[in-house]
């Protein structure tokens, strides 16, 4: 039998990847006995709660569930549900996690007590680059989280902002058909072709302009991915606090560096900024900067210089990642299903004809676009677990006790797939959005791929538009083929970002009548 010592070695060491010698195994060996008694005794005493805890296995002291858990816990989670119910408890060192598996008991938690469980329980990579936590998608709610929130969305994200962003959205798209009909008839990563784009299309919008050097859009997407990774990533620092200290995964100095990078970016851009002092660009930046300057006190719409940073960092991360995540699923959805894909690309040559390029005033039109898109987004929602809740006072959820300071898991991923509420789940109908009622706002519990109540995705009108842009730009632009004819596969890569597993390649061939729309 292997000894409770190698367990605990895995845990920190292989099982973790932190890479780290014996003498700080068997630190994390005395620790782990020196507080084993304080574990037990706190279990013993919430375990007499009344109503009582919600059903869940009972793992190890300390630990908990930790050494059980599987890599993929959107559907772990699932799988536990089958035997626990759809809300049960899971011990993960000394955090107590709750996870929802049914849209009622959801709706507990994000509408009838949201503003108990409205706050996020912040990871340690996050404080850290988020330049102190002081983002949107992380904040503690509050005074301040509304403000923040108020001011993204009526400066960014709003109707008005993205009309006035079309023609920087359009410039770095025609120069993705250009590239992309470059390379007709070879094979190509789709999800890196629309990640070059998005992230052209957010430094246009946010600092007015796309003049990076290739490398330098390259360096940024990487560092974007690392940071995504960094953030969904199990850190010991975050389930056992006591060991914060120590790092000892090195999320915690990874995360700095990475910060720094960007923090290194961001300040150039604003020197640059303040020295021609461009008054007249009505940018992101610029409107932050105006607000920066404004005094603090009392003025409720002023910013920070971290909160600057802050936003800029989080425009970047909720909309280069999310939004190519989501046409590469669409793209492989419409290839392995050739009966759709056709259906698809006859109403875009109805709407825009083929003699035309895709743009925003077609997009109202494409009622099977957006119906794809939907059903995408039920299947492969990005991300399936959604951001984690936090209680900040002891509750009751459908019958149970939920304790001060637990966090709330979500899975959308398992309740958009339930045979009980979909009919034919697994399979892929984009006629099921036809005619039905879901919205992406969250008012059907049933289906909620962006979140809901106060603490949902503010980014929803910028991800709706890019990604029906893109996706219907690629279906009217060219005609794909698959490699060798084989068909893509659909597994999945759990993470803050629920991706491929296997990157999309496909080969592009023209297909509109005018090849100069393709220059």
């Amino acid at each position: 039998m292997v000894s409770l010592y190698d367990k605990l070695t895995f845990l920190s060491c292989d099982g973790w990847s932190c890479g780290c010698p014996a003498e700080t195994a068997a630190a994390f060996v005395a620790a782990v006995l020196a507080i084993f008694f304080f574990t037990w005794w706190w279990a013993k005493k919430i375990t007499k709660t009344t109503p009582p805890l919600p059903p869940g296995p009972r793992g190890l002291p300390l630990l908990g569930s930790l050494p059980f858990l599987k890599p993929e816990l959107h559907s772990y989670f699932r799988e536990l549900s089958e035997t626990y119910g759809p809300i049960f408890k899971l011990q993960l060192g000394t955090r107590t996690c709750i996870v929802i598996n049914s849209p009622s008991i959801a709706k507990e938690v994000l509408k009838d007590q949201d503003a108990i469980f409205a706050n996020r329980d912040t990871p340690v990579a996050t404080v850290i680059g988020m330049f102190g936590g002081v983002n949107v998608a992380w904040r503690q709610n509050g005074p301040e989280f509304s403000r923040m929130r108020k001011f993204l969305v009526r400066e960014m994200l709003s109707k008005n902002s993205l009309e006035a962003s079309y023609s920087l959205r359009r410039r770095e798209i025609l120069q993705m058909v250009k590239d992309i009909h470059g390379k007709t008839g070879s094979s190509v990563k789709l999800g890196e072709e629309v990640a070059v784009t998005t992230v052209k299309v957010m430094i246009s919008s946010l600092w007015g302009g796309s003049s990076e050097k290739s490398s330098d859009l390259v360096e940024m997407r990487g560092k974007l991915g690392d940071f995504v990774r960094l953030m969904g990533t199990p850190n010991v620092s975050d389930i056992i606090p006591v060991f914060a200290p120590f790092d000892l995964q090195g999320i915690e100095s990874k995360t700095r560096n990475i910060v720094v990078w960007f923090y290194g970016i961001f300040e150039s851009v604003i020197k640059k900024r303040l020295k021609t002092g461009d008054d007249q660009s009505k940018d992101f930046l610029q409107v932050m900067l105006e607000m920066n300057r404004r005094a603090r006190g009392d003025d409720k719409t002023s910013l920070t210089d971290m909160e600057v940073k802050a936003l800029l960092l989080d425009m970047l991360i909720g909309g280069t990642d999310t939004v190519p995540t989501t046409v590469e699923w669409a793209m492989t959805e419409l290839l392995r299903h050739p009966d759709i894909m056709k259906k698809l690309v006859e109403e875009i040559d109805t709407v825009a004809g083929k003699h035309n390029l895709v743009d925003d005033s077609h997009l109202p039109q494409l009622t099977y676009l957006e119906a794809i898109i939907k059903e995408t987004l039920r299947l492969h929602p990005v991300a399936p677990l959604l951001l984690p809740h936090f209680s900040s006072e002891a509750s009751t959820i459908a019958g149970y006790t939920i304790p001060k300071h637990s966090k709330v898991f979500i899975n959308a991923w398992a309740m958009q797939r339930n045979p009980e509420l979909w009919e034919d789940p697994h399979s892929f109908q984009p006629e099921r959005f036809l005619n039905a009622e879901f919205s992406y706002q969250g008012n059907n519990l049933l289906y909620i791929p962006f979140g809901s109540g106060r603490r949902m995705c503010a980014g929803i009108a910028m991800a709706e538009k890019m990604v029906g842009l893109l996706l219907a730009v690629l279906v009217h632009s060219f005609e794909w083929k698959l490699p060798r004819e084989k068909r893509p596969d659909i597994q999945e890569k759990f993470g803050a970002v629920l991706k491929k597993m296997d990157p999309l390649v496909a080969i592009p061939f023209a297909r509109l009548s005018d090849s100069k729309l393709y220059q």
